[in-house]
C-alpha cells in the first residue's frame, strides 16, 4: 500500500503529494512521521493506494504513524484544495488551520487520572492501622481516585491493600474542560410568531445563506438554538461562530443548558490542553456543536447540519495572517460541501451581506421588534462643543453625568463605551510639539498610568514615560486624548461609592479575563462597565438601563470608506445594551459632530435609510459592493528591498492593467497609512477592480516578488486599510 502525503512544511518548494509505503493500518487524514531530506518529520496522509507511479526501489517506508484516529475528515482536503489555489499559499498551511498547533508540534497530549475500585474481600492484619482504613474506604465508596486516597492513607498503604488483590488500579481519560456544565438543563422556550416564522423561512427556503436583520434584543440567538437543535436531531453537527472570545462563554453556557456537554468551545483564549481535549470531543463525535471565534469555522466536525455566523458584520472575522481569509467564504465552502444552511445574523448587517439579500443571493429575514415588546431604548445627543463652551473639559457630558447620577440611585447598572484603551492617546510636549512614537512601528504611543508608563498598542512594545522632552528638554508634557483607563479615573473621581470594571485588551489578558468579567458585572458586583468595543454587542445584562458613548464620531474620520458604516454599526450595537429587560432604557452619545447624517441615522435606528444612503454612495463611487478592492501589501525590514519589490509588483500590474483596462476602476502605489509595524516598512499598490477576474493573476503576481527579505502578499476588501 502506498500513502499519498503532503509533509508539514510551509514551503512551496515541497507544496506537493509525496508517496510512502505503508501497512493496512494507515488511513485517510492520519498523521504520519516520514523520512524527508535526512530528517524524520511530520506529515498529513491525503489518500492511500495499491499502486504507485514511481519504481518501488525507490520509495521509503513512513518512519512511524500516529496512534490517534485519523486527525483531518474527508472535507479538510477539500477546503484545503479550495484554500490553496484561492489565496496561493502551500497547502500545508491551510492544513494546520484544522489541528490545533499544540497538538500538531507535540507539545500536548491526552491526561490520565489513576483511579482504584473495589474487587474484593480481603483479611488485613490488626496492626496495618493505614490499610485497614483504606480498605474500609475503598469498600464504602467502589471507586476513588489514586492521588487523593494515597495523600489521605499513604502510597504504601494504597498500594498494599490493590496487591493483596482488594482493589484494582485502572487510568481515565480526563477531559480539561474549560466550562464545567452551564447551570441546570432549560427546555426549549416558546417562541413568538416572528420567531416561528423566521425558522420556517429557514428551513423553506432554497437559498443557502440566510440573513436574519433582527434589532438588538429581537431574539435572534433564540432562532439559532432553535436551528441546532432542529440539526441535531437530524444526527448532524453545527458551528456557532460569534466575533469576540469575550461572547463565547455566555454562549457557550447557553449551549450547555440546552444541550449538555453536546457543546464545546474552540478558540485562542483556551490553555494548550484544554483546547486539545475539546477539539477531540468534536473529532471523535463526542460534541457535536462547536462554539468559538474566528478559527472555530475550522472545527473537525463532519456532516455538518447548520452554520451560524453571529454579528456577521463583524470585521474580526477576516483573517489578517496567511492565509487571509475571510469567515464568510470559508463559512460557504462548508455548507456547500454539506448542503446545510449557513446563518448569518446582525442588527445592522455589512452593507455587502444586506445589498446581496436584496438582490435576492440570500434569503432575507427581518425582525423589527424586540422580544419583550420594548421600544428601543431613546438616544440623547449631546453636543460636546457646547459642554466645552460652558468651561466643561471633561470626558462626561452633563446630561450623562445627570443620567449615571440617577440609574446609580435606583439601583441599575450603566455602560460607558470609549473605543480607545489606555490612559491617554498621545503623550505631547508643549513647547515643541514632539509626540511620542514608537521606534518599531509609525503610530504614536498611549500612556498606561497603573504600569506608568508608554506602549505601542501595534507591537506591544513598553517606554518609559519621560520627565522631559527628548527633542527639547522641555518639561511641559501633557496628554491628549482619553482612553478607558482615565475614564474609571474620572468616573471614581466623580462617583466614588460607584463600583466600576474595566473590559479591554489590558483587562482581559489572563486566563478567562473576559468572562470573569462578565459574569461578575452580570452578578450584578459592580454598577458601571467601561470598555472598548468588545463590550458592544451580543451581550445581555437585564440592569442595564444606561449606556454612555464617549467620541462618538471618533471612527467617522478615519479614511476609510466603511468608516460610516463602522460608526452606525458601533453605535446601535453598543445602544442595544440597554433597556434590554423590564425598565426602559436610556443612551447618551458625546459627540463634536451632531449633525452628521450617519449620527442621525443611529439615533432614530434607521437602517434602512442608512443602507438606502450608503448603497447609493457607493454605487456613485464604485466602491464595494460595486467593485472589488484589493491591495497589494509590500513588507520588509529594509527600505530599499521593499522599493524594489513594490518596483517589480508596480511594473507587472501596470502591465496587467494595459490589458486589461476596462477592469481597473482605480490604481495606485503608496506608502502605507501606517509606514511601518514590527520594525516592517510598509508599501502597498491599491486597486479596485470590476470584478474578480484578475485576482489569480494578481496573487501569482505577488507570489513572483517575495522573497525571503521581502514579504509580499494580497488582501481582498480589507477591512482594514491602515
Amino acid at each position: 500500500m502506498y500513502a499519498q502525503v503532503i509533509v508539514d512544511i510551509a514551503h512551496s518548494n515541497v507544496d506537493k503529494i509525496f508517496e510512502y509505503s505503508c501497512g493496512e493500518d494507515v488511513k485517510p487524514g492520519c498523521r504520519v512521521k516520514v523520512p524527508f531530506g535526512g530528517r524524520v518529520i511530520d506529515g498529513f496522509v491525503m489518500g492511500i493506494s495499491g499502486v504507485s507511479s514511481y519504481p518501488a526501489e525507490k520509495i521509503k517506508p513512513l518512519a512511524g504513524v500516529y496512534s490517534e484516529p485519523p486527525a483531518l475528515v474527508p472535507e479538510c482536503f477539500s477546503l484545503m484544495q479550495s484554500m490553496a489555489k484561492r489565496y496561493r499559499v502551500p497547502k500545508a498551511v491551510c492544513l494546520r488551520l484544522f489541528i490545533p498547533s499544540e497538538m500538531r508540534l507535540g507539545k500536548v497530549r491526552e491526561v490520565y487520572r489513576k483511579r482504584v475500585k473495589y474487587t474484593s474481600d480481603i483479611t488485613l492484619s490488626k496492626s496495618a492501622v493505614k490499610q485497614r482504613e483504606f480498605f474500609d474506604y475503598l469498600k464504602l465508596e467502589k471507586d476513588v481516585d489514586y492521588a487523593i486516597v494515597c495523600n489521605q492513607f499513604g502510597r504504601g498503604a494504597v498500594n498494599a491493600v490493590i496487591e493483596k488483590g482488594a482493589g484494582a488500579l485502572y487510568s481515565v481519560k480526563v477531559n480539561r474542560s474549560p466550562m464545567q456544565g452551564g447551570g441546570e438543563r432549560e427546555e426549549k422556550k416558546i417562541l413568538t410568531a416572528a420567531q416561528l416564522a423566521a425558522l420556517k423561512s429557514i428551513e423553506s427556503s432554497a437559498q443557502t445563506v440566510q440573513l436574519i436583520h433582527g434589532v438588538t434584543g429581537s431574539g435572534k440567538t433564540e432562532i439559532y438554538l432553535n436551528a441546532i437543535a432542529n440539526a441535531v436531531k437530524q444526527g448532524k453537527t453545527a458551528i456557532f461562530l460569534v466575533p469576540e472570545i469575550s461572547l463565547t462563554p455566555q454562549m457557550l453556557s447557553q449551549l450547555r443548558r440546552r444541550f449538555g456537554d453536546g457543546a464545546a468551545i474552540l478558540h485562542s483564549g483556551l490553555s494548550a490542553g484544554e483546547r486539545f481535549d475539546e477539539w477531540w470531543r468534536l473529532r471523535t463525535g463526542e460534541a457535536k456543536i462547536a462554539i468559538g471565534a474566528r478559527s472555530a469555522v475550522f472545527a473537525p466536525l463532519e456532516n455538518l447540519g447548520v452554520i451560524i455566523i453571529d454579528e456577521e458584520h463583524d470585521s474580526s472575522y477576516f483573517s489578517e495572517s496567511s492565509p487571509r481569509y475571510s469567515t464568510l467564504d470559508i463559512a460557504k465552502l462548508r455548507a456547500q460541501y454539506n448542503r446545510c444552511k449557513l446563518i448569518l445574523g446582525s442588527a445592522t448587517p455589512s452593507v455587502e451581506s444586506y445589498a446581496a439579500a436584496k438582490k435576492g443571493e440570500y434569503n432575507l429575514i427581518t425582525l423589527t421588534e424586540r422580544i419583550n415588546g420594548k421600544p428601543m431604548p431613546e438616544i440623547e445627543i449631546a453636543d460636546m462643543r457646547k459642554e466645552v463652551k460652558r468651561g466643561n473639559n471633561s470626558a462626561f457630558s452633563q446630561a450623562l453625568r445627570e443620567e449615571l447620577k440617577e440609574t446609580l440611585e435606583n439601583g441599575n447598572q450603566a455602560i460607558i463605551f470609549l473605543n480607545r484603551r489606555g490612559y491617554s492617546h498621545t503623550v505631547i510636549c508643549q513647547e515643541c510639539g514632539y509626540v511620542a512614537k514608537c521606534e518599531n512601528c509609525d503610530v504614536s504611543l498611549a500612556y498606561h498610568s497603573e504600569e506608568n508608563c508608554l506602549k505601542c498598542h501595534y507591537c506591544g512594545a513598553k517606554y518609559r514615560m519621560p520627565r522631559a522632552c527628548p527633542e527639547c528638554g522641555g518639561l511641559h508634557l501633557r496628554y491628549g486624548g482619553t482612553g478607558t483607563q482615565k475614564v474609571v479615573a474620572d468616573l471614581k473621581a466623580a462617583f466614588p461609592q460607584a463600583r466600576i470594571l474595566r473590559m479591554d485588551n489590558d483587562t482581559t489578558s489572563g486566563k478567562e479575563g473576559h468572562y470573569k468579567i462578565l459574569k461578575s458585572f452580570g452578578d450584578h458586583e459592580a454598577d458601571i462597565l467601561v470598555g472598548t468595543q468588545m463590550i458592544a454587542k451580543g451581550h445581555d445584562f437585564p440592569s442595564v438601563t444606561l449606556v454612555g458613548i464617549l467620541d462618538a464620531d471618533m471612527s467617522l474620520h478615519f479614511s476609510d470608506y466603511r468608516a460610516g458604516e463602522r460608526t452606525f454599526q458601533l453605535i446601535t450595537q453598543v445602544s442595544g445594551r440597554s433597556g434590554r429587560a423590564g425598565e426602559a432604557g436610556k443612551v447618551v452619545l458625546q459627540t463634536s459632530s451632531p449633525e452628521n447624517y450617519i449620527l442621525r441615522y443611529a439615533v432614530n435606528y434607521d437602517y434602512q435609510g442608512f443602507f438606502n444612503n450608503e448603497i447609493a454612495l457607493r454605487e456613485t463611487t464604485q466602491f464595494p459592493p460595486f467593485s472589488l478592492i484589493v491591495r497589494v501589501m509590500v513588507t520588509s525590514s529594509e527600505d530599499k528591498i521593499a522599493l524594489e519589490a513594490l518596483k517589480g509588483v508596480w511594473f507587472d500590474i501596470e502591465e496587467l492593467r494595459k490589458e486589461n483596462p476596462d477592469r481597473f476602476i482605480f490604481l495606485n502605489k503608496m506608502h502605507s497609512p501606517i509606514k511601518k509595524i514590527q520594525g516592517k516598512v510598509r508599501y502597498q499598490v491599491l486597486m479596485r477592480l470590476t470584478g474578480d477576474s484578475l485576482l489569480e493573476e494578481i496573487y501569482d503576481i505577488s507570489v513572483k516578488h517575495t522573497t525571503s527579505d521581502a514579504l509580499v502578499y494580497v488582501e481582498e476588501n480589507p477591512a482594514n486599510l491602515s
